[in-house]
């Protein structure tokens, strides 16, 4: 590496901050702190000016961010740390980050920069309070300067006074406000004394006191900066510099429709001229997707000349597979797959899936592995420009820290495009709209798009951005009905509706059936598989089973299967049947002939409905929604009311019962999207709805007084981590008796990489079954004794030493 001083001498060019590892030899420490100082220099400059930190930092959050990146490990000198680099000792035990507090006095002369840059110094690993004693307060609080002379010793002679001469050339050639001239020899007990006084302000200040408005966001912000950097530098990483969907956009879109024979429609040309938030209705078919991309590239011109940064877009939705798709559909659109990044909990997994086939041997597989963790970690150190994930990982910034600061501060000045928002539940519609009203105030744009959006909905989006959002609404453009409505009194199990199905199969037709818990689709599809199969010249595959409790693997290749027979444009058409729980409701682009479903609330059976003519090419298809079966779920009792009874154990009573009323109302005629967002009104303007939207406000103001006020933002919040992962991801478990499998697939390939082969035997829990799971200390992964058929999924999970036991279907 090209240090900006030239060639360093002894002491420092022995100092090291890296072991070797991944074949890269070790680094030494002036080298780190270059490549970190770069780093954040790229991440501020991408990132562009930061209005809410103007006030608190009066104008220096980048040279506080790029002297913090410059500094942060230079107390990495000590004798006890430069054993452990190099391979003479396992552990060192001191934190670093403490003594590199010392070298900044010297360093610089304004006393308001020097705590904000010592602050993010000391906080790029570590919690500053937590309640045990990992904490910087509790590992150092009390000691004295003696003690920090005995906790930091073996410093080589000359060292000190070499690192602060590096320091203060590398700065001063980056034009960093530190002084010039000689410096004085700076002796150990200098370096110890001024970190102690310097850890003793930053306490008091932090942790003793509580933050002013606006500094604890700021505070975030410049941690999330260092740490950001750092991780970006100890991988050899790069940042994008450029946004594709951005300047020129628009016209190579319009090049795109013309040449297909197509022109842009009206509200994609509204969208692509609005400049601001944007709330924007739309049907299937009708270039949604699309009139987002437009819009967002106008956010991306404005927000670039305000800032001067190259703003991020995140496109949001709900499911893994619909943010899968999206992510191939945006990189064919931009010409290259490698401009997109995928930010969800099984990134590795999709990259892995797009680069494998089924004929691949184990090494092929391993080295294919390899490269999708790499491409998956290049996502989470905010390598692209445009990102396609759940929301989860954007709230996760919330809980600050080292590890999620760095997502806060690559949300400033970004855009957001928030994909089907009707699919979350209050809670967590609730914390979405949190986030959003914070990414405005960090300079963000957000749309929310929805082809079905209710006034409810609309409303919400705007208090929580505290301005109403420019609303489009797609003009009438002519599309055909895809849907004619059915209503059946019986349920989806009963002889009658079982019959209804056969005749359907009988007729060749591609049939789904839709059931509201897994016990039900396993009954359905034990019952019916025989006659799809017989309906199909014996065809094993004419009959599939989809739900949420196979392995992971398992389930890929369903729903490869179920694509291949039943995807959006396939020719010929194939009869054949799909039994299937919600999980079908956004996952697979395919296309049916009929809808079976049980009642469930009404964005719920709006989402099925979208899998049958998908794209309109047929008359209206029949969608044919029956009575559920009005069942207790354990734990959940009403005190005025008794035992609470929910459709088929899953969805509360009141707004299905509303829903199921309306569709009653327009059984036999044909429904378009515009009709539904007319009957999701209707559902929300009743008591239940009132209900409804109280609860998304007090979840709203919950998640934002809890987490985003950040009064004391350097109180350790990982603890809380575990209620994000429990609310958005659930537990995933293998087998017992897959543990010899998961052991072999674990070695196949190196470390994290052979995890990711592994993780293709995992079965997905909810968080209330959590508890039938145990951990394995030694695979890392925890363990349920079940019953599991590759047909039928997971049929049952046995609690260990006790006589009770979880059924696929029971809601606890």
């Amino acid at each position: 590496m090209n240090l900006p001083t030239g060639p360093v001498a002894p002491p420092l060019d022995r100092l090291l901050a890296k072991s070797a590892r991944g074949g890269r030899p070790p680094e030494t420490l002036v080298e780190h702190l270059w490549a970190t100082l770069r780093a954040a220099e790229a991440l501020c400059a991408r990132t562009g000016r930061i209005t809410a930190v103007e006030g608190p930092l009066n104008g220096t959050f980048e040279e506080a961010a790029a002297l913090a990146a410059l500094c942060h490990d230079a107390g990495k000198i000590p004798g006890g740390f430069q054993d452990m680099v190099c391979g003479r000792a396992k552990t060192w035990g001191e934190r670093h980050e403490v003594l590199s507090l010392g070298f900044l006095p010297p360093l610089i002369a304004d006393p308001a920069l020097l705590e904000w840059v010592a602050l993010g110094v000391l906080t790029h690993h570590r919690p500053l309070r937590d309640d045990e004693a990992r904490g910087i307060q509790r590992l150092y609080g009390n000691d004295e300067v003696s003690d920090l002379r005995e906790r930091f010793d073996r410093i080589t002679p000359g060292a000190p006074t070499a690192l602060l001469e590096w320091l203060r050339a590398t700065a001063a050639k980056s034009s960093l406000p530190v002084g010039t001239g000689d410096v004085a020899p700076f002796a150990e007990d200098d370096l110890h004394a001024l970190s102690r006084e310097l850890l003793e302000k930053v306490l008091h200040r932090w942790v003793m006191g509580g933050a002013a408005p606006g500094e604890g966001l700021a505070a975030v912000l410049l941690q999330g900066a260092v740490t950001a950097a750092d991780r970006l530098s100890s991988a050899h990483g790069d940042l994008h510099s450029h946004q594709p969907i951005g300047e020129g956009f628009r016209e190579r879109l319009e090049r795109g429709f013309a040449a297909r024979g197509r022109t842009p429609r009206e509200h994609q040309l509204r969208a692509a001229d609005h400049s601001g938030h944007l709330l924007l209705r739309a049907p299937t078919g009708s270039g949604k997707t699309e009139a987002a991309l437009l819009w967002a590239a106008r956010q991306v011109r404005d927000i670039a000349e305000d800032t001067g940064g190259v703003p991020r877009l995140y496109y949001t939705l709900p499911y893994l597979a619909s943010i899968n798709a999206m992510t191939e559909r945006l990189g064919d659109l931009l010409g290259d797959r490698e401009v997109v990044g995928v930010a969800h909990s099984r990134a590795a997994s999709h990259h892995l899936a797009t680069a494998i086939t089924p004929e691949d041997g184990d090494t092929a597989r391993a080295g294919a592995a390899a490269r999708a963790v790499a491409r998956a970690e290049a996502t989470r150190l905010f390598r692209e420009t445009v990102r396609v994930g759940t929301p989860y990982q954007l709230l996760r910034s919330a809980l600050a820290g080292p590890e999620n600061a760095g997502v806060l501060l690559d949300s400033c000045n970004s855009v957001f495009v928030l994909d089907e928002l009707h699919a979350y539940d209050a809670q967590r519609l609730g914390y979405v709209l949190a986030m959003a009203g914070l990414w405005k105030k960090l300079g963000g744009r957000v749309a929310v798009l929805s082809a079905t959006l209710p006034d409810a909905l609309a409303d919400a989006v705007g208090e929580s951005l505290g301005e109403a959002p420019h609303l489009i609404d797609c003009p009438d453009i002519g599309l055909p009905h895809r849907h004619r409505v059915r209503t059946r009194a019986h349920h989806l199990t009963d002889a009658p509706a079982v019959e209804e199905i056969g005749e359907r199969l009988r007729a060749g037709e591609a049939v789904l059936v839709v059931a509201n818990n897994v016990a039900h689709a396993i009954d359905l599809f034990e019952t019916l598989a025989p006659l799809a199969i017989e309906a199909n010249d014996g065809d094993p595959d004419a009959a599939t089973l989809l739900h949420s409790r196979f392995r992971r693997g398992d389930r890929g290749a369903i729903e490869k299967r179920v694509r291949e027979r039943f995807g959006t444009g396939l020719a010929p058409r194939r009869g054949g049947l799909l039994v299937a729980t919600q999980v079908v409701e956004v996952s697979l682009d395919v296309d049916f002939d009929v809808l079976f479903t049980s009642a469930a609330p009404l964005e719920a059976l709006l989402q099925r409905f979208g899998r049958v003519n998908r794209v309109a090419a047929r008359p209206p298809a029949d969608v044919i929604v029956h009575e559920p079966a009005w069942t207790k779920r354990r734990g959940k009792q009403d005190a005025a009311r008794g035992e609470e009874v929910f459709a088929d154990g899953v969805y509360e009573r009141e707004p299905v019962t509303l829903g199921l009323d309306i569709l009653r109302d327009h059984d036999g005629k044909p429904a378009d999207e515009a009709e539904a967002t007319r009957w999701l009104n209707r559902v929300y303007a009743s008591e239940w709805g009132e209900h409804w939207r109280k609860q998304v406000e007090e979840q709203r103001e919950s998640f934002a007084s809890s987490f985003l006020r950040f009064n004391r933002p350097f109180d350790d919040r990982s603890g809380l981590a575990g209620r994000f992962d429990e609310l958005f991801d659930g537990t995933e478990a293998i087998l017992d008796t897959d543990r010899e499998a998961y052991e072999e697939a674990l070695g196949s390939a190196h470390r994290r990489a052979g995890r990711l082969l592994a993780d293709d035997l995992l079965i997905p829990l909810p968080h209330w079954a959590g508890p039938t799971a145990g951990w394995d200390r030694r695979l890392g992964v925890h363990v349920v004794q079940g019953e599991y058929d590759e047909r039928l999924g997971l049929t049952a999970v046995h609690t260990r030493g006790a006589q009770s036991s979880y059924q696929p279907g029971e809601v606890l």
